[in-house]
C-alpha cells in the first residue's frame, strides 16, 4: 500500500480512534495514489497507525483498520459478522414482526463509507465512498459468507451517493438475485419497500422506534404526518386509533407509496394523502392537530449552509406550532448531520418563543441501536427529535 504522513501531533485523532483523516493533517504522501486506493497512515516515525481508503475532498482517508493487517476476504467477513452481533445482541435481526434492518452503519461498525440494509432476504448496498465502491465485490462475498441463506438478493444502490465524476461512471443495479422491490414487517405493520427508485436505501429504518411510540400518542387524535415520505409514520398512527391522518408530501411519488401501504394494512377511509409543499400546508391550512410529526429531509449537509438550515428548521416548526390543538403532542426531527442536538434544541425553543406556546419535553429521540454511532466519531449521531407538549 501507499502511505500517507501525518504532520506532527495530527495523529493524536487517530490514537483517538476517530475514523477521518482531512486533508490538512497530511504532511506527504506517496505519488499517485489513485481514489478509493487503500492506503496506510503513518507517523512521522513511520509507525503505522491504520489503513484507510484514499479519497479527493476533505475527508482525504477514511479509516477501516487501526491496526496494520491484511486485508483479505476473511477481513471484510468478520466486519460484516461483527456488525451482525451488534444485531443479535439488540434482539433485533431475528424477531417475528420485524425482518428490515440496518447491517452496517458506517463508521458505527468500523466500515466508513459503507451502508447495508436488509430487507427481508435482499440486502441493498450504498456506498458513499469510491474506496468502499470497489470493494464491491470482497462485500458480496462476505454478506453471502456470513448471512447463508439468510440472503437471496443484493441491490447495489450507490451512484446518488458517490462524488462525480466518478457516479457518472455508476450504474445501480443487482449483485444477486432478482427482487427490485419487497413487501417488509417492521413491528408487525406492512411496507412496501422500493429500493431502486425509493428515496436513501428504500425505506427510513432509523426512525423504527419512533415510530412505534407515535403510535401510542396518535390513539383517537387527528394526526398530521408532514413529510411523509412511504408513510411509516401514517400506517403506525392508523392502526393504533388515529381519528384521522393527513399525510402530506410534495413527492406525487411519496403519496402514492403512502396510499399503499396504508391500504396494505387495512381500510381507512379516514386517510388523506395530500401532495403539496408542506411550508404552504402549513401557512395556508385552517386545520388543529392533536398529534403531528414533523421529519423533512436533510436541511443542510456541509457546514456552509448550516444558518440557512437552523432559519429553515425554525420557520418550519413555528408554523407547526401553530397548527397545534391546546395539550397535543408535536414529534420534530432533524437528520442533518452539520445541526447537531444542541443546535437543533435551541432552535425549537426559538420557534416555540415566536409560536407564543407553553411547550414541555415529553422525549429526545434519536436513532435505534441498529444505527449506532461509533463512541469515537460523534458525528454519527445525525438523527435527533423531540416529543413536545404543547398546551
Amino acid at each position: 500500500m501507499k502511505k500517507i504522513i501525518l504532520a506532527k501531533g495530527k495523529e493524536e485523532s487517530v490514537e483517538r480512534k476517530h475514523p477521518w483523516i482531512f486533508s490538512g493533517a497530511i504532511l506527504t504522501a506517496d505519488q499517485d495514489i489513485e481514489e478509493g486506493e487503500r492506503v496506510g497512515v503513518y507517523d512521522r516515525s513511520g509507525n503505522c497507525l491504520a489503513i484507510g481508503h484514499y479519497q479527493e475532498g476533505s475527508i482525504r482517508v477514511r479509516i477501516f483498520s487501526f491496526t496494520e493487517q491484511k486485508i483479505d476476504q476473511t477481513f471484510w467477513d468478520n466486519k460484516i459478522l461483527s456488525a451482525l452481533l451488534i444485531r443479535q445482541a439488540c434482539g433485533i435481526s431475528a424477531q417475528s414482526d420485524t425482518n428490515c434492518f440496518r447491517l452496517i452503519h458506517g463508521e458505527g461498525d468500523g466500515l466508513p463509507g459503507l451502508i447495508i440494509d436488509i430487507y427481508h432476504s435482499t440486502a441493498v448496498v450504498q456506498c458513499h465512498s469510491i474506496g468502499m465502491y470497489m470493494e464491491q465485490a470482497s462485500l458480496k462475498q462476505a454478506l453471502l459468507n456470513v448471512m447463508g441463506d439468510r440472503i437471496s438478493s443484493i441491490y447495489s444502490k450507490s451512484k446518488s451517493a458517490l462524488p462525480q465524476p466518478f457516479s457518472d461512471k455508476v450504474t445501480d443495479g443487482l449483485l444477486l438475485g432478482t427482487l427490485l422491490h419487497d413487501t417488509v414487517l417492521e413491528n408487525g405493520h406492512q411496507f412496501i419497500v422500493n429500493w431502486q427508485e425509493g428515496q436513501k436505501t428504500g425505506f427510513f429504518l432509523d426512525q423504527r422506534e419512533n415510530r412505534k411510540l407515535a403510535a401510542a400518542y396518535a390513539n383517537g387524535k387527528k394526526v398530521l404526518n408532514a413529510f411523509c415520505y412511504s408513510g411509516g409514520f401514517s400506517v403506525y398512527a392508523l392502526k393504533n386509533g388515529a381519528a384521522s391522518v393527513d399525510s402530506v408530501d410534495i413527492s406525487t411519488k411519496a403519496i402514492e407509496w403512502t396510499n399503499n401501504n396504508v391500504l396494505l394494512n387495512g381500510s381507512f377511509s379516514n386517510h388523506h394523502g395530500i401532495c403539496t409543499d408542506v411550508k404552504s400546508f402549513l401557512k395556508n391550512s385552517n386545520e388543529k392537530y392533536g398529534f403531528a410529526i414533523v421529519d423533512p429531509p436533510a436541511f443542510a449537509k456541509t457546514k456552509a449552509k448550516r444558518h440557512q438550515a437552523v432559519q429553515a428548521y425554525k420557520r418550519l416548526n413555528e408554523m407547526a406550532l401553530k397548527r397545534m390543538e391546546p395539550n397535543s403532542v408535536l414529534f420534530t426531527f432533524s437528520c442533518s448531520q452539520v445541526v447537531n442536538e444542541s443546535l437543533f434544541y435551541n432552535t425549537i425553543v426559538a420557534a416555540a418563543i415566536e409560536s407564543g406556546r407553553e411547550i414541555s419535553v415529553l422525549h429526545r429521540l434519536s436513532q435505534p441501536p441498529d444505527h449506532p454511532p461509533s463512541l469515537f466519531h460523534p458525528e454519527g449521531n445525525y438523527l435527533k427529535g423531540l416529543a413536545l407538549w404543547v398546551r
